[in-house]
């Protein structure tokens, strides 16, 4: 026994077992005193608790050993399931793991106690006999195998726990500061489907969204920060989020983007600051702001059998906020420049809407943004509904003012339809990445598609059953009923925005045809386009046809990427296509200066920097007067408030055929964003696996014909003028541009 005590390897074998907190258990048992307890040993008795203390020498070593190594590995695969660093499975004491325990979590401390218990199995034994000896080993050796065996099923699961228990406790750290549109969706559900499919909600789920801020983070060298973030998800930034985040990766408050929250859980008045605003921290039951104050709610609470309402956390019942504070800035136009004025640090005005608004015939009648954009008709000051504002337990509450939440605009969305709109039984049904596997335009789940089917079609494992792919297609008929909707509202704000004018014919003769054609801005409010103007294809498509159809003159077609045959066209700039010259288009431009001292378009607002790391940084003299920077400006192209622009059309007399009448048609039509711009900012990819050809497709899907005139000239020297907002449009309500 004083050999194993002054024996180097014993001792550094001590030495381990302490540093795994095991220093009592192995002192106890290695370093034992002398104790009346035990009796003097005789020859052969030493030599048998000699031959009995080597072999538990030898077992304990075999122990310790496989505590360290399945430790390390237990740690590796942790960490790597976490993507955390690594760290030891010993901690300090009352250091906490990120689950809430000392050491790596529940997980580790189950892995270690098993050892522990093994090792206690193991260097408890009493002396014994030779029979007994080898009896015991073997028995120790497959307690040892089980007993591995056990603590590997427990670090696996332990592994799988921490993960997902750190994924809830996250989500519910959020929740409790931040509720979910879902949770308000259980009083408000009309507002709710309302806000699912309106642009708010797919602020930060848009991929095109997401690719604009990483190009531009990427070409910033990252100086950008957070700045496009804080508009699109003030959850993300409130909580921290990393900016370069795959929409996958972040919370589902933070995708909800301008969610619930971010309007009435706000009680300051920031004024234009770029998005950056603090939101009301607070769980569900924490007071929200509204316009008109607490009049109706004190009424529902008033009546606990009607409603079953409570707003003790301590009681049970139907739970909603504790009160509603009366916010007037709500109402008015300024809550909305907080977002929908944008400049950016180095002074470069890149979205000025609120400005503009604050100098319209609108903001002097008094109209807000609201009148026009929350009331009955998109873009049109029409009033407001009246109806309930919640329906609490199925009992709706009085009528009043009911503003709709849709925020129809120029966008629309081009992702998949199980992932947006928002809806909590299709997130509930599958994970954003099972929903992009399931192929809804071969129809999936469809009686036509599930009749004729192969046997050997393979389908993602996901969606091999048969139910499970027609419980997801009756999901995606309300999702596509809501987009359709969605679609319709958009349709009638680009409408109510852009008007036709008149068609003047300047010159009719065998010598050429010459004549111009005006566009309206219909609204007092803004310009149009307006916002981010400078990403807003709206342009002019006019062809001249004789009277045997043949074409002879045509300005506005596409290219084959899609794009108007401008400077940023990919054929235009290759030389395999002319560029239009009589090319009408509503789109502002960025000009951004060279090193020479010259400017030129750019489809982006970044100028080329000589600095091999480029930076944004604050100008160094004011930008007030001019509103950009001395590298960067925009050209803008829009119509003001209640204002017309003018297009010139000449056809040559060298392609007039001699076969009149001549039949003119004039298209005015409308893209969310020019397909140009995929290809700039497709330098850090898209979300959604999606390639920017994909990408590309869905945004040219999505053109519109906003009206459609056609009026016959003929060659005889008169020159009319025709009254385009009088005739027949025929582009019906749900046309797609060609």
């Amino acid at each position: 026994m004083n050999f194993l005590l002054k024996n180097p390897a014993w001792q550094s074998h001590h030495h381990s077992l302490s540093s795994i907190g095991m220093e009592e258990r192995a002192g106890e048992r290695f370093r034992r005193k002398e104790d009346s307890r035990f009796e003097p040993l005789s020859c052969s008795s030493r030599r048998k608790e000699a031959l009995t203390s080597f072999a538990r020498y030898c077992l304990s070593l075999l122990t310790s050993a496989a505590i360290r190594f399945m430790g390390s590995f237990h740690d590796s695969f942790v960490a790597h399931r976490s993507h955390e660093p690594e760290i030891p499975l010993t901690r300090p004491p009352g250091t906490l793991s990120p689950t809430g325990g000392e050491g790596r979590g529940e997980g580790a401390s189950r892995f270690k106690e098993s050892f522990l218990f093994l090792h206690d199995l193991l260097t408890g034994l009493e002396p014994f006999s030779k029979r007994s000896l080898i009896f015991n080993v073997l028995r120790s050796l497959l307690v040892a195998g089980f007993a591995g065996i056990v603590s590997a099923g427990q670090m696996l699961s332990a592994a799988e726990t921490k993960v997902d228990s750190a994924a809830v406790h996250e989500a519910l750290f959020v929740e409790n500061k931040y509720p979910s549109a879902a949770s308000c969706r259980t009083c408000h559900p009309d507002h709710y489907r309302e806000w699912s499919v309106s642009p708010h909600a797919g602020a930060m789920m848009s991929p095109v969204f997401n690719a604009m801020q990483a190009t531009v983070g990427k070409l910033t060298s990252g100086s950008i920060g957070d700045f496009c973030v804080r508009c699109h998800s003030q959850v993300s930034a409130n909580i921290g989020e990393p900016v370069w985040s795959k929409v996958e990766d972040r919370h589902p408050v933070s995708r909800e983007g301008v969610t619930c929250v971010v309007c009435h859980r706000v009680n300051q008045a920031y004024g234009k600051v770029n998005g950056r605003i603090a939101l009301v921290e607070g769980d569900l039951m924490e007071p929200v702001f509204g316009p008109t104050g607490d009049a109706e709610f004190k009424r529902v609470l008033s009546e606990p059998g009607k409603y079953k309402v409570v707003i003790d956390r301590d009681k049970v019942g139907r739970r909603m906020h504790g009160g509603i504070k009366r916010f007037f800035q709500l109402t008015e136009s300024s809550f909305c420049g907080t977002c929908h004025d944008v400049t950016t640090p180095d002074g470069f005005r890149l979205d000025d809407l609120f400005s503009e608004f604050k100098n319209t015939p609108a903001a002097k009648a008094g109209v807000t943004c609201q009148d026009c954009h929350m009331g009955k008709q998109p873009g049109v000051n029409a009033g407001y509904d009246t109806a309930p504002a919640a329906a609490v337990g199925g009992v709706a509450t009085r009528p009043r003012k009911r503003t709709r939440h849709m925020f129809a605009g120029p966008d629309h969305p081009i992702l998949h339809p199980g992932i947006f709109p928002h809806n909590p039984e299709a997130a509930k049904f599958a994970t954003i990445s099972e929903w992009l596997q399931f192929d809804h335009k071969a129809g999936w789940g469809t009686d036509d598609f599930e009749d004729e089917v192969p046997e050997n079609y393979r389908f993602p494992a996901r969606w091999e059953s048969f139910d499970d792919r027609a419980d997801a297609r009756d999901i995606l008929i309300g999702q596509q009923k809501l987009l359709a909707e969605m679609q319709k509202q958009r349709l009638a704000l680009l409408r109510a925005g852009y008007l036709p004018g008149d068609l003047t014919v300047k010159r009719a003769t065998k010598s050429g045809l010459r004549f111009e054609v005006e566009a309206r801005n219909g609204t007092s409010g803004h310009n149009v386009p307006s916002g981010f103007d400078g990403d807003r294809l709206v342009w002019l498509f006019v062809e001249v046809r004789d009277s045997a159809g043949a074409l002879v003159f045509q300005s506005g077609d596409l290219d084959p990427n899609g794009d108007v045959r401008d400077l940023h066209s990919a054929y235009v700039h290759n030389g395999e296509l002319p560029l239009d010259k009589h090319l009408f288009s509503l789109q502002s431009r960025f000009v951004t200066r060279n090193l020479r001292g010259g400017e030129r378009e750019q489809v982006l607002g970044i100028n080329y920097s000589s600095d091999p790391i480029p930076f944004v940084r604050p100008p160094t003299a004011s930008v007030v007067l001019q509103g950009h920077p001395g590298v960067v400006r925009k050209h803008k192209r829009g119509i003001a408030p209640l204002g017309t622009r003018t297009a010139r059309y000449e056809v040559k007399a060298s392609a007039l055929t001699g076969r009149g009448p001549y039949t003119v048609r004039i298209q005015l039509k409308a893209g969310m964003v020019p397909v140009n711009l995929v290809s700039a900012i497709s330098l850090t990819g898209f979300d959604y696996n999606l390639s920017p050809r994909a990408v590309a497709d869905a945004i040219r899907e999505g053109h519109v014909v906003l009206w459609d005139k056609t009026v016959a000239i003929e060659l005889d020297g008169s020159t009319p003028t025709f009254r385009l907002a009088d005739g027949h449009n025929s582009s019906p309500a749900e046309a797609k541009a060609k």
